[in-house]
């Protein structure tokens, strides 16, 4: 009996360094029953060591970007060398969905798309960018033979929006480790458990305007640290500038170190989370596994998330009240109940299952 062959189509590839698809692609090759051949597309920029083969995985790099507009080009040219080839694609994000209708008649495979979160809803798309991620969304939920939803809103929107159902997969969070050590605090002058902390891609939807002018308006006593890509956009070098003189506020450029980035994690007094877009981000995913108590924007993605049990507001005025009362919340309590829900729900050998029974 033939193996099944199943190519893995929308990321910048593995070994991951980059964002959650690719470490869920990472976690995924750990997880694989040794029965299934597995291709992964990569985004050969990214990869300055071309490895043929990873964690038992083919890698074949396209010459395009993988992300934003040439996402597109990238998934349809994935698409297009794997329909003849493989069995299964998992495609990863709607971006290539334009192609679907052509290949679809002539694949006699499965295709499953997890379509991420409502990637059209995001901010930084402008009026056409939108409308094409919307109808590339439309056209994953119509020609696909699975539809993976990361998030409960997710699966209930497609239910609604296309009369589709959809396999609810979320990620896995149990890639982090709880770090006692604080070396690095010192640097910045913290202390443990005395500072907020937040990170996340410096971009509009994640309301850190809103954060950071309720933590200037509460005077709270504590610093605040957010870590992100504050040099790779418009918005992030304006938002640096706009608030460089808040007092006790800290921004802080990416860390890519794994160690160091989980010793702010681990040691912050509440961690704020202020995604609106999306579906099961896993940032807040990480840091339930974490045991942080998370104080989260009341979008119900990430009410859904984290199963209506974290500390939650939806305006500007409902934070600043937060952070006047944050010695009233049941911390220690909180942090636990997050990491229970990450334990029942975000490990990622469940997760993992989950996905290789839709490979049968």
């Amino acid at each position: 009996m033939n193996n099944k062959k199943l190519a893995v189509i929308g990321t910048v590839g593995v070994p991951s360094s980059y964002g959650g698809f690719e470490t869920l692609v990472e976690n995924l090759l750990d997880h694989f029953p040794e029965d299934l051949e597995v291709t992964v597309f990569c985004q050969s920029s990214a990869y300055s060591n071309k490895i043929a083969t990873y964690k038992d995985a083919n890698l074949n790099y396209i010459n395009i970007g993988a992300n934003g507009v040439s996402s597109i080009l990238y998934d349809v040219i994935s698409i297009l060398k794997s329909f003849r080839k493989f069995d299964v694609l998992l495609i990863l994000g709607v971006s290539g969905s334009i192609v679907l209708p052509l290949i679809k008649p002539f694949f006699k495979g499965k295709i499953i798309i997890n379509i991420d979160g409502l990637e059209w809803k995001r901010d930084k798309w402008n009026f056409f960018a939108k409308k094409f991620l919307k109808f590339s969304e439309s056209l994953a939920t119509q020609f696909s033979d699975v539809i993976v939803a990361d998030n409960r809103h997710i699966q209930k929107y497609v239910l609604h929006e296309y009369n589709k159902q959809s396999v609810l997969i979320g990620y896995g969070g149990n890639h982090v480790h709880t770090v006692t050590e604080f070396s690095v605090g010192l640097q910045y002058g913290l202390e443990k458990e005395k500072y907020f902390f937040t990170v996340c891609r410096i971009e509009p939807e994640n309301n850190l305007d809103l954060m950071v002018l309720a933590y200037n308006e509460s005077k709270v006593d504590y610093p605040y640290l957010i870590i992100g890509n504050f040099n790779s956009s418009k918005y992030g070098i304006e938002f640096r500038e706009k608030f460089k003189d808040v007092k006790g506020l800290i921004l802080q450029d990416p860390i890519y170190d794994q160690n160091i980035l989980d010793q702010f994690r681990s040691n912050c007094f509440f961690y704020l989370h202020g995604h609106s877009a999306g579906g099961t981000n896993p940032s807040l995913v990480e840091a339930m596994y974490l045991e942080l108590p998370v104080i989260a924007y009341g979008v119900s993605y990430n009410r859904a998330s984290t199963f209506d049990s974290a500390v939650y507001f939806d305006s500007q005025a409902e934070l600043v009240k937060i952070f006047k009362n944050i010695y009233a919340i049941e911390r220690i309590k909180l942090k636990a109940k997050m990491r229970l829900l990450a334990e029942e729900n975000y490990t990622w050998e469940l997760i993992c299952a989950k996905y290789n029974k839709l490979f049968i």
